[in-house]
């Protein structure tokens, strides 16, 4: 035991910038192997003459292997540990993105982009166990945000530099632009056995699959599942919105803005995680601001349509912050992945799954706006979640858990 609490020695200050580094590079790679997929569907469609479903199903797939993918994450890191798991997920992720770019058809295609989801969905659980491994209690949640800000900043990025910046530079290639944005992350894989924390093996049983008994899996799972259908489905819909009040034209600009609040979200959650992360008050507030935002999405038309999309995209993405940082401080390490991956279980299938039906009721009805408003009512449903949180660290007897070599 005394050998437990010596190897498990908090590491210096000195050693917290590459650690953030590296939280920072694998948090790009959650997103930018998603969304750059929209940017460059039209070339992939054309040259494998896909149909309009399967050219959505590039970007619709992943998130949905983002939900059933997650438990895999959670017995990995039972079995291998966080680190190992993030590793792994990595390499799982790099064979599924590089490969749609060899791919000879649709099938091969399809199949690539559920291996790549599958290694996304894995590194979800894994990256918010790993931090209670590399950080200082106290530097949990900024750990967080860094991991975070990494992820917003790479669905800014993999949406808008793939077609002005990397594609250009190789001779218009949406092959080559998919082997350019995966490959260097096999880097970020082998780097990350350069901290020399985490050395932690699983002993005995371990759990693995959700704690359905734990109030917290399913009610943060369910507001994730809001922050996530509003802002993707805000995103997929943004165009027929702008088009039935007559300012398509507008489209290229709202996109725009609207994915840039990401960024501009995970920035403010760098300065202020340390003070908001934890709070229920926060969870509450960002929520209904991004209901709010939504709602004024589609009362209002033209530009105020869209700065009130942007707000909500702004509050969704400190939403998603908030929430993806509640089990590294409210469970001990062994639980934090399982708790992780049971809330991207129910989160990523909500995210998938209403805006879904959102999309079917407004084929039904001809009025893009009931789409929104279906999104809408799912997040008025499950708001009252969130004044229910209880937020303070759970404890669990050690001889449960983990032991370091």
């Amino acid at each position: 035991m005394a050998e437990h609490r010596a190897t498990n020695t908090p590491p210096p200050p000195a050693r917290l910038l590459p650690v953030a580094v590296l939280l920072w590079f694998a948090g790009v790679y959650l997103r930018i192997p998603v969304l750059v997929a929209p940017p460059l569907a039209p070339f992939i469609g054309d040259e494998l003459a896909l149909t309009q479903a399967l050219t959505g199903a590039l970007t619709t797939l992943p998130i949905l292997m983002l939900a059933i993918g997650s438990m895999p994450g959670a017995l990995a890191i039972a079995r291998m540990g966080p680190r190992n798991t993030l590793a792994l997920a990595i390499v799982i992720m790099v064979i599924g993105s590089a490969g749609r770019g060899l791919v000879p058809d649709t099938f091969t295609l399809m199949l690539a982009s559920a291996v790549m989801g599958l290694g996304v969905a894995m590194m979800q659980p894994a990256l918010p166990a790993l931090l209670p491994r590399w950080l200082e209690p106290h530097h949990l949640a900024l750990g967080s945000a860094i991991y975070m800000n990494g992820m917003l900043m790479g669905e800014f990025i993999g949406a808008g530099i793939t077609l002005p910046v990397l594609m250009p530079l190789l001779d218009n290639s949406w092959r080559a632009t998919l082997l350019a944005w995966s490959l260097p992350a096999l880097a970020v894989a082998v780097a990350l056995y350069l901290p020399k924390r985490d050395r932690a093996k699983p002993v005995g049983k371990v759990s693995w699959l959700p704690d359905w008994n734990n109030p917290l899996t399913l009610r943060i799972g369910l507001l994730l599942g809001l922050s996530g259908s509003l802002f993707f489905g805000l995103n997929a819909y943004m165009g027929n919105l702008l088009e039935q009040q007559g300012q398509f034209e507008k489209l290229a600009d709202a996109l725009f803005w609207f994915n840039l609040a990401q960024v501009f979200a995970s920035l403010t959650m760098l300065k202020m995680a340390r003070v908001w992360v934890g709070r229920r008050s926060a969870i509450i507030v960002t929520a209904t601001l991004g209901i709010l935002g939504t709602l004024g999405a589609i009362i209002f038309s033209g530009w105020w349509s869209i700065a009130s999309a942007t707000l909500m995209s702004f509050t969704a993405g400190i939403l998603l912050i908030l929430l993806v940082a509640v089990p590294p401080l409210v469970t001990p390490s062994r639980e934090t992945g399982r708790l992780s991956a049971g809330t991207f279980l129910v989160g990523y299938t909500m995210a998938f799954s209403v805006p879904m039906l959102g999309g079917l009721v407004a084929d039904w009805t001809g009025d893009a706006r009931h789409a929104i408003l279906t999104i809408l009512a799912y997040s008025v449903l499950v708001l009252p979640l969130a004044f229910t949180l209880d937020l303070k660290r759970k404890k669990i007897p050690p001889e449960n858990g983990f032991v370091t070599d």
